[in-house]
């Protein structure tokens, strides 16, 4: 018998019980053990068939030897953070969604883990349902990885589809997704690039085996995308996504969160809604996509439920951890060539004499181009003497 305890029963906490209760046929038949709840830690009572198994106290979690998985459910750092370690330290395996947590402290955990001889799993953290980690731990051993990108916030891409599809402005888009549940009335995480910037620094852990800070990353959110640029993107087959972008840049990884005009209906181009999508370059096996469901009770519960079946199968630990951040790993994003969206206020034959083997996208008293590969500081210096609307990297 494998006994598991749940911290929290929120929308994460709530579809992982589900799961574990509806499936115990199915998971046994994977696993060959019983794989039963045992305990959820919870502040207050909620009216579901299995109270019994309520406790407000981690340490009767903490102290049960009987307990080997911990899923962590609760979100946040605290108490999250302590209550994982000292899950850990009593040597049970834990399973968490929590893409802050792991995106600060992973690499610590990771070690303890190893060091107690058990397994801290994450798949949910990043992507949901998606098993982008997965792949990229398991699948990938004969390639070199050299540029992860993705839509990894369900909220920013339902938000953006809507000013793409339906011409709505990002303030009444906006509106309409925390209407439907999808945003909080405090939308900053979401908007602002904070939650795709947790998530695109645990890849960039994962692939390139350096730890990466959120607050190390440069990060541009969602707020300043216009309708106009929407439109005209629109009208040449491109869109706005907000993506997180890791890519080798020589010896060092430029890492990124930012509104991108997208300018192919690739995979990335194509993912709309809520859904989220991750795309793989390699040297050997070339490009690979993993797209589905990135957010929700049930989707992320199968990812986590997914971890806790590893867990049980792996033995040991399944899984390396990463060295530490490394002086000089990341590159300034400004430094990195690619290219570039703009609208500026001006004629279009000056523009192009300024910024040669640009794509000239549309004209009038606003020209919007889309650059030839140049570097951001570089931009920012030709740039300087026009009336600029908007910039944006192109992916």
């Amino acid at each position: 018998m494998i006994n598991i305890a749940l911290l929290g029963h929120g929308v994460v906490g709530s579809g992982t019980a589900a799961v574990l209760n509806e499936k115990a046929s199915q998971l046994k038949r994977v696993t060959g053990q019983d794989v039963a709840l045992k305990y959820v830690l919870v502040r207050h009572d909620y009216d579901v068939d299995y109270k019994e198994k309520f406790v407000y106290d981690f340490s009767v979690i903490e102290n049960d030897e009987d307990v080997r998985i911990v899923v962590e459910a609760m979100g946040g750092i605290n108490p999250a953070l302590d209550y994982v370690t000292r899950a850990l330290n009593k040597g049970k395996s834990v399973v968490t969604s929590n893409k802050e947590l792991v995106a600060q402290h992973g690499r610590r955990l990771m070690e303890l883990a190893k060091e107690k001889g058990v397994n801290f799993m994450f798949e949910a953290a990043v992507g949901g349902a998606v098993p982008v980690i997965h792949a990229v731990r398991n699948c990938l051993k004969a390639n070199s990885v050299y540029a992860v990108a993705g839509i990894l916030n369900g909220t920013t891409n339902y938000i953006l589809t809507k000013m793409i599809d339906e011409g709505m402005s990002f303030d009444r888009a906006l509106k309409q997704a925390q209407e439907l549940g999808y945003a909080e009335a405090d939308p900053s995480a979401d908007v602002d690039g904070i939650d795709t910037c947790r998530k695109i620094c645990i890849l960039s852990d994962i692939i390139f085996k350096n730890h990466v800070y959120p607050e190390d990353v440069a990060v541009e959110g969602i707020r300043s995308v216009h309708i106009e640029d929407v439109n005209i993107l629109k009208k040449h087959g491109g869109c706005v996504k907000l993506l997180g972008v890791a890519r080798k840049a020589g010896e060092k990884l430029m890492v990124t969160v930012a509104p991108f005009a997208v300018l192919d209906k690739g995979v990335i181009g194509a993912t709309d809604d809520v859904f989220n999508s991750v795309q793989v370059e390699t040297d050997n096996a070339g490009t690979m996509a993993f797209y589905g469901r990135g957010a929700g009770s049930l989707p992320t519960a199968s990812a986590v439920v997914n971890d806790i079946c590893e867990c049980v199968t792996a033995g040991g630990p399944a899984y390396e951890g990463w060295n530490g951040p490394k002086e000089g790993f990341l590159a300034d994003v400004r430094q990195v060539p690619m290219r570039y969206y703009l609208r500026v206020e001006a004629d279009a034959d000056k523009l192009r004499a300024d910024f040669e083997g640009a794509q000239v996208l549309h004209s009038g008293s606003e020209t919007a181009m889309i650059t030839a590969d140049i570097c951001g500081r570089e931009l920012e210096e030709k740039l300087s003497g026009y009336s600029v609307k908007a910039v944006l990297k192109v992916f």
